[in-house]
């Protein structure tokens, strides 16, 4: 079979495409099937995904915008939500507060949840977690303006950094 867009190599990629309730079959070489892609890419992006999961692409209003700004690439939020596509990984610490509930949108939810390594100790599990869950305490004491437990808990978990890297360095 040969390509239906050149006509002149031997078609190896298969696609299906069904817009409407109408299928359709191409059959494509490589070389047309990877300019096929980075067409498709440009229309359909990241930024489409974000659209369709939260109010992200529509225009922004006086009252919607945020005057945030990572200090990392200064991409701001209002960037952010025009293009769909984060400057940096700063960026994620910066916009964390608006991030979370889109994150949860896309993954199910807002933190991490999966394996750790077969190989790591009970211990440093136990300690990593213990530092999570720091860390999660911590955010909530800041969003109850509880500062003088967010101090606490801020150096709670600088000590058990601390002591993270020093059975590192033993280790």
């Amino acid at each position: 079979m040969m390509c239906d867009i050149c006509g002149k190599k031997k078609a190896t990629v298969h696609l299906t495409e069904i817009v409407d309730e109408q299928m359709s079959e191409m059959h494509l070489c490589e070389e047309c099937a990877r300019q096929k892609s980075v067409q498709m890419e440009q229309q359909f992006g990241l930024a489409d995904l974000l659209a369709g999961l939260a109010d992200f692409g529509k225009p922004i209003t006086e009252t919607e915008k945020i005057d945030l700004q990572c200090p990392s690439c200064a991409m701001t939020y209002e960037e952010f939500r025009k293009f769909g596509r984060l400057g940096c990984s700063e960026c994620y610490e910066a916009f964390k507060s608006y991030l979370g509930t889109l994150l949860k949108k896309i993954h199910g939810s807002n933190q991490h949840l999966g394996k750790t390594p077969i190989r790591m100790p009970q211990a440093e599990k136990r300690r990593i977690e213990t530092i999570q869950e720091l860390r999660s305490q911590l955010m909530q004491a800041i969003q109850m303006e509880d500062f003088e437990k967010a101090a606490q808990l801020r150096d709670k978990i600088r000590e058990a950094e601390k002591m993270e890297k020093k059975e590192k360095k033993k280790g």
